[in-house]
């Protein structure tokens, strides 16, 4: 099947934004375009610089080296503004930036090229893998640190120079070409939630879905997850007023965006007020400790078909361990409320590969399995190696190996088919490979990001990513590492490559 057409995108749009601007900036996503109109981020920004008075943003996705609104070509921008989810993107940094015919390193560049600005949910993390291509990473919220940063780069004539000395000291930027440390993530003022859907497509896994954020943030402690209560103040709830008012009259579907999002004290009612007006409903993060009758009930009424919760530690022993609160009781009674209200999957998300985990916490999902058969017709479980990120209790954890990932699920699988549930409980798993390759990213420093582009360059499968992690001498340097000595880290590197990657 053939990509649309630009024109083909456009015209399936609602709520596309067109704007005579003295000021353009493009506005890039290094994933597909139904992968950018997903993104509720990514939506945001683009509102808030149409939002500013002689600036206009122009969208650009992976693959595309003009942008959809103007088809001005992607170099003749004076600012390329990036947006990146996760690690295994920066590729697509690194494509686009070719594509743009603009020097993908920044030292490379000069006055006549765009300046190029990275941010997105992965400075959150580790921002440090994307430092060699970027003049200026935004870290964290960027809502109201993109307008200040538009604003100086126009008083300075978008000149790089001038723009890195305007920046330096601010808080909320990162200026790898300056030697600065990465700052602590900035956050948006809460006037400005909550984030909203600027356009409407079906040509998105979320098929014309209106999505609008319940809440920023988590009140929770899960020890690998970066958006945990420690990070921005926690959770910050928006008012069931505010969300209900924000949603457009034809908006026929609605999804509530959120890391807690069943936390939120009022969810029941939004839910209840979303169903009510005759429209779908669509939950980004379901807890299974917070489902009640009443609840999946709506969700049945609003269209859902699959009840979608998250253990993440395959036993409860594991979910103790990274202070998951969810339990064994909690996830049977989801199984319970699916088959009540004739709901065809329920899928549940989990690790493998956890530090502390062994065969006997594989052993006791087995076993769970066959209860979950009891309960409901078809359980799937969504399966990932477990990653250590920048900016958790976590950080620096090691990656449990390929091999050893691949031997845990193979575990799963036979138990499964020896317990005859083939069919009604199915295994759908990640890749290994490319989680250790996420995990070397998300553990590495800027060298991890000069990997990355020699990987790209040389066909981007997993193969080249070992052999630059290698050639660069990537090495996971979290917390734990860094009390390493250089030949200390050296050896590990060797080790890691071998052990973990063969």
């Amino acid at each position: 099947m053939h990509p649309l057409t630009h024109d083909q995108l456009l015209a399936a749009e609602r709520g596309t934004l067109y704007k005579e601007a003295q000021t353009r900036i493009a506005l890039v996503y290094p994933s597909p375009y139904n992968a950018a109109m997903s993104s509720l981020g990514y939506q945001q920004i683009y509102r808030t610089l149409h939002g500013m008075p002689g600036v206009a943003a122009d969208r650009a996705m992976l693959g595309d080296d003009r942008t959809l609104e103007t088809e001005a070509p992607l170099g003749s921008y004076p600012m390329l503004a990036f947006s990146v989810a996760y690690e295994l993107e920066i590729a697509g940094v690194v494509e686009q930036l070719e594509r743009a015919k603009v020097p993908v390193l920044v030292e490379e560049r000069g006055r006549r090229h765009p300046i190029i600005v990275g941010g997105g949910p992965l400075t959150f993390s580790n921002p440090a893998p994307l430092a060699p291509f970027c003049d200026v990473i935004i870290v964290g919220e960027g809502e109201d640190v993109v307008v200040e940063l538009v604003e100086i780069a126009r008083d300075v004539g978008f000149d790089r120079e001038r723009l890195w000395d305007a920046l330096r000291g601010k808080a909320g930027y990162y200026l790898p070409s300056h030697g600065e440390t990465v700052p602590p993530v900035a956050q948006a003022r809460d006037s400005g939630l909550p984030a909203r859907s600027v356009i409407m497509t079906p040509h998105t896994e979320l098929s014309n879905m209106f999505m609008t954020e319940a809440a920023r943030g988590c009140s929770r402690g899960c020890t690998y997850c970066v958006m945990r209560r420690s990070t921005n103040g926690g959770m910050r709830i928006v008012p069931r007023a505010d969300i209900i008012a924000g949603v457009p009259a034809d908006a026929t579907k609605v999804g509530l965006v959120g890391a807690a999002v069943t936390d939120h004290p009022d969810i029941i009612g939004i839910v209840r007020d979303v169903v009510q007006s005759g429209r779908g409903v669509g939950i980004s993060s379901l807890r299974a400790d917070k489902l009640t009758d009443e609840l999946v009930g709506l969700l049945a009424k609003g269209g859902y078909r699959t009840l979608t919760v998250a253990a993440d530690g395959a036993s409860e022993r594991m979910r103790r361990v990274i202070e998951r609160s969810t339990r064994a009781s909690h996830l049977l009674r989801s199984a319970e409320l699916a088959a009540t209200h004739r709901l065809s999957t329920l899928k549940v998300y989990m690790m493998l590969g956890v530090p502390g985990e062994d065969d006997s916490d594989v052993d006791e999902l087995i076993e769970i399995s066959k209860e979950f058969a009891k309960i409901h017709r078809h359980t799937a479980y969504g399966l990932a190696p477990f990653v250590a990120k920048r900016n958790t209790p976590l950080d620096g954890a090691p990656f449990a190996g390929i091999k050893l990932v691949e031997q845990r699920l193979e575990r799963l699988r036979k138990g499964l088919n020896a317990a005859k549930l083939g069919g009604k409980v199915e295994v759908r798993s990640t890749s290994a490979r490319w989680a250790w390759v996420e995990y070397m990213i998300a553990q590495g420093e800027r060298v991890a990001g000069l990997a990355i582009m020699d990987a790209y360059r040389n066909g981007g499968s997993f193969a080249a990513y070992k052999q630059a992690f290698e050639a660069r001498g990537v090495v996971p340097t979290g917390p734990r590492a860094r009390v390493m000595s250089g030949a200390e880290k050296t050896a590990a590197h060797k080790l890691r490559v071998l052990a973990t990657a063969s």
